[in-house]
C-alpha cells in the first residue's frame, strides 16, 4: 500500500456542501488525489442521490442507490441543518480548519444563510472557494435550475449527438454534471497552486454549460470559424473518412483511418482501390461519405467481427469492438489501469467501483492511491468529525 502523506493532496481538507452529481464528482476527484473530503449533508433524507433509483441495493430497509455510489467514495459524512445555531456552528468551524469548500446551490443560498464569499474569507483567507451553476453565476439566465439534459440542450451537444439531422440525442452519461465536476476539480487545483504565492484563497465559478462548451472542440470552430452549423451524423466522423461504425457479418467494428497513409495501407489489405473516383484524399471521402461506407461494408460482409479486427490489426489499422460496460469491467486492459476498485461498505460489503482516471510516479515506483473507502452512510463519521472540531461531548 502506498503511504497515505505521498498522496498528491494528502493534508488538504475540502468541505463538500454539494449535492447530486456535478458538485460531488468534484470532491471525489480530490479525495481520490488525497484529500480529506467531508461531505455534508441534510438530516434525514441526505443528498439528493441516495434516492435515485432504482437500481438500489442492499437490505430491504437501508437501501442503497447504485447513483450515490457512483460519486461519493473517500469520503466521510455528516448531516447538518445549515439553518440551525448547531449547523451554522459547526459549519464555521470547519470553514475556518478546511482547504476547500465546494457548493452547487442556487444563487443566494448561501448568502442567506450567512456564509457569502466575504463572510467564508473573513473566517480563513486561505480558503478556495468552488462554485458550480446551471447557467453561470451571473448574465441573463443565471437564476435558472441546472440539470444535466437540458444543459446539454441547450449548449448544443444534443444537436451534435443522434443518428440523423433530426435525431437529437443526449449523451448516456450525464457528461454535463461530469465536466462541471472535471473543470471544477482542476480549477481548484490551479487556485491551490496560485495560493502558494499569494497566501489568499480564490473562488473558481463554473457551470453546467460552461462545461459542455468547452469540449465542442472542432465542431465550435466550425460553428465559429467556418460558419457552419454541425447537426447530427451518427457514427461517422464529420472531417475525417472511414472512422466510424463499420457492419460485418455478424456485427459491426470501429475502425480509425486518421491519415491518406493509412487509407492506401487500409485498402491494400481489403482489395480496395485508394486512388478510385473521388476516394483518393480525406476531402474527397468526405464528400462521397455514403459510397466510401458502401464500398467498405462490402470488403466486410463476409468477415466475422473477431476475424476483422484480427485482420485490420494486422495492417496496422487502429480499430476496435463496441464494449458492453460488463464487458469493460471485466477488461484486462481496463483493470491494469486500474479501472475498477474494490471498497468495504459496513452494510452492502465488498463491492466494486469505477476507479480514478489517474495514475502517480515517483520513477518507475507508483504512488497512486489503491486502497479507498466506499461511498458513506448519511452522517456515518459526526461522531470523529465533531471531535476533530473540539466538539465531542
Amino acid at each position: 500500500m502506498t503511504a497515505p502523506d505521498s498522496f498528491p493532496l494528502s493534508g488538504y481538507t475540502v468541505v463538500d456542501l454539494s449535492r447530486a452529481l456535478a458538485g460531488p464528482h468534484a470532491g471525489m476527484m480530490l479525495g481520490d488525489l488525497g484529500a480529506r473530503v467531508i461531505k455534508v449533508e441534510s438530516p434525514g433524507r441526505g443528498d439528493d442521490t441516495r434516492s435515485w433509483g432504482p437500481p438500489f441495493i442492499g437490505p430491504d430497509d437501508d437501501p442503497q442507490a447504485t447513483y450515490y455510489l457512483s460519486c461519493n467514495r473517500n469520503k466521510e459524512s455528516i448531516a447538518l441543518d445549515l439553518k440551525s445555531d448547531d449547523g451554522r456552528d459547526t459549519l464555521t468551524a470547519m470553514v475556518e480548519r478546511a482547504d476547500v469548500l465546494i457548493e452547487n446551490f442556487r444563487g443566494g443560498v448561501l448568502d442567506r444563510l450567512g456564509f457569502t464569499v466575504e463572510r467564508l474569507h473573513e473566517l480563513n483567507p486561505r480558503l478556495v472557494i468552488l462554485s458550480i451553476t446551471g447557467f453561470g453565476h451571473d448574465g441573463p439566465e443565471a437564476s435558472r435550475a441546472g440539470y444535466d439534459q437540458i444543459a446539454q440542450g441547450e449548449a448544443g451537444l444534443m444537436s451534435l449527438t443522434g443518428s440523423g439531422p433530426e435525431d437529437y440525442q443526449r449523451v448516456g452519461v450525464p457528461i454535463a454534471d461530469l465536466l462541471a465536476g472535471m473543470n471544477g476539480a482542476y480549477g481548484v487545483l490551479a487556485a491551490l497552486l496560485e495560493r502558494e504565492r499569494t497566501g489568499k484563497g480564490k473562488v473558481v465559478r463554473t457551470s453546467l454549460i460552461a462545461g459542455i462548451v468547452g469540449v465542442h472542440a472542432f465542431q465550435g470552430t466550425r460553428a465559429t470559424v467556418a460558419g457552419q452549423d454541425p447537426r447530427p451524423g451518427g457514427n461517422h466522423h464529420p472531417s475525417l473518412v472511414p472512422y466510424g461504425l463499420f457492419r460485418c457479418k455478424d456485427g459491426a467494428v470501429q475502425i480509425a483511418v486518421g491519415s491518406d497513409r493509412l487509407w492506401e495501407r487500409f485498402c491494400q489489405a481489403f482489395g480496395l482501390d485508394p486512388q478510385g473516383e473521388g476516394m483518393s484524399t480525406n476531402a474527397e471521402r468526405v464528400a462521397n461519405r455514403e459510397r466510401v461506407i458502401a464500398a467498405i461494408e462490402e470488403a466486410f460482409a463476409d468477415y466475422e467481427a473477431p476475424a476483422l479486427l484480427e485482420r485490420l490489426a494486422e495492417a496496422g489499422i487502429p480499430s476496435g469492438k463496441v464494449r458492453t460496460l460488463q464487458e469493460v469491467y471485466s477488461w484486462e486492459q481496463a483493470l491494469s489501469q486500474r479501472l475498477k476498485i474494490t471498497v468495504e461498505h459496513p452494510v452492502l460489503g465488498e463491492f466494486d467501483l469505477p476507479g480514478s482516471p489517474l495514475r502517480f510516479f515517483d520513477g518507475d515506483r507508483e504512488t497512486t492511491r489503491t486502497e479507498h473507502t466506499a461511498p458513506p452512510l448519511l452522517s456515518e463519521h459526526e461522531q470523529s468529525i465533531r471531535e476533530w472540531l473540539g466538539q465531542s461531548s
